[in-house]
């Protein structure tokens, strides 16, 4: 994977409208009413680390992975007093822990930013390793729909208080979508920097997610719309998956 350098500087503007106090307390409720345990959650794709301090917030345990050094420096930077949060740079397909952890989660499309299926795969097999018996595994994928024909071949636009950003896209008839992001930041003396990165979402078909989960020893809990406790339907953008480690005993 690649595009997260320049990126990580820019990231939390663009990125200052997602509500990462409900996707903790969600993550919180679900694992409440769903897990044997709550107490240590890892986040696979954390990025500057808004939702692990949201759910360090919450009471728990954090570790915080990432595989761009520079999002985690500016994790780290952005770090408080009191906050216990471990930070690990590691690619999530390759997740290797020092212990077992109660609820493994990613979220905002990270799966999608895999390079590609075989990577979602150990993805799923290294989750699987490092969460307890009874414990969850919660991730988000962005649709087909949201693919095709919201990111599609369109090109957005972001105009922030000192930076402006081109987002164009491109999407393959697999239904993987490259984006292009070109960055123009003020400069104190009012002229602009340009910068430019590439990244690309992969899409993650629901039958795939759903045979490599159990192969690697989750059982369903729920398949949701966002946030929310609806099903899925044809519109939706971005399906949550929730998984809970089966009994290795039972295996």
């Amino acid at each position: 994977m690649n595009g997260y350098g320049s990126f990580a500087r820019y990231y939390d503007a663009l990125q200052k409208d997602v509500p990462y106090g409900a996707i903790a307390a969600r993550i919180r409720q679900l694992g409440l009413e769903y897990s044997s345990e709550n107490e240590v959650v890892v986040e696979l794709g954390c990025g500057t680390g808004r939702l692990c301090r949201e759910l360090e917030n919450l009471g728990l345990d954090v570790i915080g992975v990432d595989i761009s050094a520079d999002m985690l420096e500016e994790a780290e930077e952005q770090r408080t007093t009191d906050s216990d949060i471990t930070y690990i740079c590691q690619d999530m397909s390759e997740l290797d822990l020092w212990g077992a952890a109660d609820i493994i989660v990613c979220v905002l499309d990270g799966m999608n930013h895999l390079p590609n299926e075989e990577a979602f795969r150990r993805t799923v097999e290294r989750a699987s390793m490092f969460t307890c018996d009874g414990g969850l595994f919660i991730f988000d994928v962005n649709t087909e729909y949201k693919h095709r024909e919201v990111l599609g071949d369109n090109s957005f636009v972001y105009e922030l208080d000192g930076l402006f950003c081109a987002w164009r896209n491109n999407c393959r008839e697999d239904g993987r979508v490259d984006i292009a992001l070109d960055f123009f930041a003020e400069k104190e003396d009012g002229s602009y920097t340009r910068e430019t990165e590439y990244i690309t979402e992969i899409l993650l078909p629901r039958d795939l997610i759903e045979r490599t989960a159990e192969e690697f020893g989750f059982e369903k809990v729920g398949i949701y719309d966002g946030l929310t406790n609806d099903p899925p339907d044809s519109t939706t953008e971005r399906e949550l998956y929730v998984y809970r480690r089966k009994d290795r005993g039972a295996e």
